[in-house]
């Protein structure tokens, strides 16, 4: 190993965190593909092109109102932004984690008020497409899973409605669950999905912080108390999968394999709400790498927990593999066929910007320079502080690949949990995207990944971040009162 006068030095602040124009720059790559998202979409509109998005690129109509939860969420906004702000920096964990989630709780539900209670919550979910249509169906779980698979096509009598037949059973599950231990029909199937989404404004934090980057978990709780993506949270299926996937990418974090077993019970049940949360793989496997202590029992545990669910579901008959090929194809029965690919392949990034909010782009860029500088610094995988030069010819054998390959581990893990997480939903948005299977409505489809893009908003300097934080809140109110969200 070289000595510790050799090794390179650690850029500082001024290279990786430079001054404000490069913010500014990436503000405006976001606001013109927005503008361009918007302006294309009016035009397709007017051709006939079969968007179905009135409002592209987000999934809604054009109706400028107010309401009662107008200065609800107002006062919110005020308040996180004044008094909020300031104690997320000083205040004792537990309490500062309670205040977060009632503060996302607040949030949310004032934003769907601005709609009103009927429009905003209580009728929200009971649209013939939503979950809420079948449960009355439902009167044998087993039956029912046994039989999900034939009847996700479309054009049969018994057809799933287009929400329950999209996703794998475990999403209707939830809200037969619901109506059996007494919280049936729409209001209460909405306020049960605000308070589950608003979890994630728990459970990011606390990963970061047993990834040790609690200044950070400080830093990043304000922003996803004030998430404009809580428009749709409010309320939508989606709210509870997000809440359930951050919660079990937070177990995999803490200490213990009893954790890591129970995160990957909710991870597997996550693959049981949506096909597309294979994709949150990419998000398990650095959340693992970043572990400081018992990383291969951890993963271990997980998969472990992760195969159980599985197990139980094919059990009951239902296999994730079948579903998800029935699914393809009952996707393309539908608008999917007519919404263009070349359209919305760069206009859905427009929609996860007005949900995710406009610091991403420039939290992202700070993220990449950040990264960029760790990558650096932690030398080379075949020498400097990663330890000793690893053989790379042919003949050095299994044991050599094994050293190599953990060489490697330890260099990514060295990026750190600001940057790791959002890299890793980067990629997964990235691979759902150029799927061409999430075509439009991205704004609640990605919601389970855009709270973990949102960690790169740790790397904005302190004295910024009110003022970014106010621009999250005004999207979300613009958002929210200009249009009428559909789910």
């Amino acid at each position: 190993m070289r000595p510790a006068a050799t090794l390179p030095r650690v850029p500082g602040p001024r290279r990786t965190a430079p001054g404000h124009r490069g913010d500014l720059v990436a503000l405006a790559v976001e606001a013109v593909l927005l503008a361009a998202a918007v302006a294309v979409g009016l035009v397709l509109n007017r051709r006939g092109v079969g968007l179905h998005a009135d409002a592209a690129p987000l999934y809604a109509v054009w109706r400028p109102h107010a309401g009662w939860g107008t200065p609800l969420a107002v006062l919110v906004a005020v308040v996180v932004l004044g008094p909020g702000l300031a104690w997320a920096r000083t205040a004792r964990w537990g309490p500062l984690l309670a205040a977060g989630w009632l503060a996302a709780v607040a949030w949310t539900l004032s934003l769907a008020l601005v709609d009103g209670w009927s429009a905003g919550l209580a009728r929200r979910l009971t649209a013939q497409a939503e979950y809420l249509h079948e449960v009355p169906g439902v009167a044998d779980i087993p039956r029912m899973l046994a039989g999900f698979t034939d009847r996700i096509l479309d054009f049969q009598p018994d057809s799933w409605s287009t929400h329950t037949a999209g996703h794998p059973p475990g999403a209707l599950l939830v809200f037969v669950w619901l109506d059996r231990i007494g919280l049936g029909g729409g209001a209460a199937a909405a306020l049960c999905c605000v308070l589950v989404g608003a979890t994630a404004a728990v459970s990011v934090p606390v990963t970061l912080r047993a990834l040790g980057a609690a200044e950070a978990a400080r830093a990043v709780l304000p922003f996803l108390v004030l998430l404009p993506g809580a428009v749709w949270l409010g309320a939508s299926g989606d709210a509870v999968f997000t809440g359930v996937v951050a919660a079990g990418l937070a177990l995999l974090a803490v200490r213990g394999p009893v954790a890591a077993l129970a995160g990957g019970v909710l991870l597997g049940f996550a693959l049981h709400l949506s096909y597309g949360f294979v994709l949150v793989g990419a998000l398990a496997v650095a959340v693992l790498a970043l572990r400081r202590d018992r990383r291969r029992a951890a993963l271990l545990a997980a998969t472990a927990g992760v195969a159980g669910v599985t197990a139980l579901f094919v059990l009951a008959g239902f296999r994730w593999w079948e579903g998800y090929d029935r699914v393809v194809e009952r996707y393309y029965q539908g608008w999917a066929a007519d919404r263009p690919y070349a359209y919305w392949v760069w206009a859905n990034l427009a929609a996860l910007l007005l949900s995710a909010g406009p610091v991403l782009g420039p939290a992202l860029r700070r993220t990449a320079l950040a990264a960029r500088a760790a990558w650096r610094s932690s030398g080379s995988v075949r020498g400097g502080p990663l330890g000793d030069r690893v053989p790379d010819r042919p003949d050095a054998g299994l044991g050599g690949a094994v050293r190599l390959g953990r060489r490697w581990v330890a260099r990514v893990a060295a990026l750190g949990p600001t940057v790791l997480p959002p890299a890793a939903a980067a990629l997964a948005v990235a691979a759902a995207d150029l799927s061409g299977m999430s075509k439009a409505e991205v704004e609640r489809i990605w919601l389970p990944f855009a709270v973990w893009l949102l960690v790169a908003a740790a790397h904005l300097p302190a004295p910024t971040r009110r003022w970014w934080l106010a621009a999250q809140a005004l999207t979300a109110l613009t958002v929210n009162h200009l249009l009428f969200t559909v789910s």
